[in-house]
């Protein structure tokens, strides 16, 4: 059997400010789907024909965003949490063992669940392929190149065009090695994608990176679960070393092939790749929401919400969210992350926070923020409910839009429906429950000296550290 296993555990810095780490690349729309790019993935697996359930390994943080998009589709999947950034080798070893779980004859079909592949029936044509071929392989898919790209780690196979040993990997190359490589026909972009059979994978693992596999192994036979959601253990895993699969495994195995892959793919991992990805006008310009055009050529123009107009520019990337505004030379484009490095320098939180964020008990989004003051829409599942709780140095006034809310305050029940209002003064030890069966939406304006979500002290919670606000 074949289990699709999708790595969501990626920060995409370079596709600021509309990645953040609370809402990373692979939760958000970057393309002209109606779809997140996990959820692209995820759909691409399931209508190519494999049909076991997915295992996904995510970032603790990021586990309802990807539960909430997965119950979107309708799909199942089991979700592994990791206890830290660990790189893809340790992430790939927790779902081989997830995997053999189901069976000892698993085959782990590994995925970056943040690219971007629109030719279906060319991707599930060549992993069936590889499947039928492989023998007791390691294959890793490697991508025929289509320009001299720099940006893109390369795999160099002993043969050009078919199923093949895998000579070397090489890192991203300088112009002039790129356009070699491009000449010589057997290099292709390392787009990380692979055919594992699980127990080979960790059999291989564990005659390289001994320390590493015992890590892992302790980890995930001290699992447990919560929620819906499969904890690897923290104490072990943090134990493995930070490492890719490349260098734990494939570039000392013998038992590694490459297979060629001729359809469209891409990394989307920079605003220029993103501009190529998308259908372009006449001057070359890719537009989103609202923007108005004037001697514009070869630019991406992406836009949250207010207008944005250019006139005589050329070769610009301009993203335009709620609270934060980026304006470059597609050239550049790998330097977005720059950008975020100093954010975090600055302890200010435009890298962190989305405008939208989930919480075990529905969802959050902040509509406008000030200095002294910021509004939320706020969304609580039927049974959800806020932790008891008090601010000191903000109150809270929230209005009602629909749905039924009980509200603990200063020690007395209240009960609120449609267009009722509660005011909730620093101090006041406060909590809301949604009793109704349907979505519990309230609108939520912040006042205080101090607007922050370190102005908390919890009471009671449900939830473990972390799940609740």
């Amino acid at each position: 059997m074949i289990i699709p296993v999708l790595l969501a555990g990626g920060s995409g810095n370079r596709l600021w400010p509309l990645s953040r780490e609370l809402c990373p690349k692979q939760c958000i729309k970057l393309t002209n789907s109606d779809f997140t790019l996990i959820q692209d993935t995820l759909l691409r697996v399931s209508r190519s024909g494999f049909t076991e359930k997915p295992i996904i390994v995510c970032n603790n943080e990021h586990r309802f965003l990807v539960a909430q998009q997965i119950e979107e589709l309708a799909l199942d999947a089991d979700i592994i949490l990791e206890p830290a950034a660990r790189n893809t080798a340790p992430a790939v070893a927790l779902s081989a063992f997830e995997a053999l779980s189901r069976s000892a004859d698993a085959q782990i079909l590994v995925l970056p669940a943040d690219h971007l592949i629109n030719e279906q029936q060319s991707f599930a044509k060549t992993v069936t392929f590889a499947h039928q071929s492989m023998n007791s392989r390691l294959l890793a898919f490697g991508v025929v190149p289509r320009y001299p790209e720099t940006g893109y780690g390369y795999i160099e196979a002993q043969t050009y065009g078919e199923l093949s040993a895998i000579s070397a990997f090489h890192e991203k190359p300088a112009l002039k090695q790129a356009q070699d490589y491009l000449q010589a026909g057997n290099y292709y972009w390392n787009s990380g994608m692979y055919l594992f059979p699980a127990q080979l994978f960790l059999q291989e693992l564990k005659a390289f990176e001994p320390a590493l596999y015992d890590a892992v192994a302790e980890s995930y036979h001290s699992k447990y679960t919560d929620l819906d959601f499969i904890r690897a253990g923290e104490e072990a895993f943090k134990r493995a070393e930070s490492v890719s699969v490349d260098v734990a495994v494939m570039e000392r195995t013998k038992a590694g092939m490459v297979m060629p892959y001729s359809g469209d793919w891409s990394d989307v991992g920079s605003w220029d790749s993103v501009h190529q990805t998308q259908p372009q006008d006449d001057n070359g310009n890719v537009c989103v929401g609202d923007v108005l055009l004037e001697a514009t050529k070869n630019s991406y123009i992406n836009s949250a919400g207010r207008l944005i107009a250019t006139v005589g520019v050329n070769n610009l990337a301009i993203v335009d969210t709620a609270d934060a505004l980026l304006v470059m030379d597609r050239n550049s484009s790998q330097d977005v992350k720059k950008i975020v490095q100093q954010l975090k320098d600055l302890h200010r939180t435009e890298h962190r926070l989305p405008q939208n964020s989930y919480r075990v008990w529905g969802s959050v989004e902040t509509v406008n923020l000030g200095k002294h003051y910021q509004i939320k829409h706020v969304m609580i599942k039927p049974g959800g409910e806020i932790a008891l709780q008090v601010h000191k140095y903000r109150s809270e006034h929230w209005v009602i839009v629909s749905g039924t809310a009980e509200v603990s305050l200063a020690g007395e029940l209240h009960t609120f429906t449609e267009n009722d209002s509660v005011h909730i003064r620093s101090g006041d030890v406060h909590s809301i429950k949604n009793i109704g069966t349907s979505v519990l939406e309230i609108i939520e304006v912040q006042t205080g000296t101090r607007i922050d979500e370190e102005d908390i002290v919890r009471f009671t919670n449900n939830y473990l550290p972390g799940d609740d606000r």
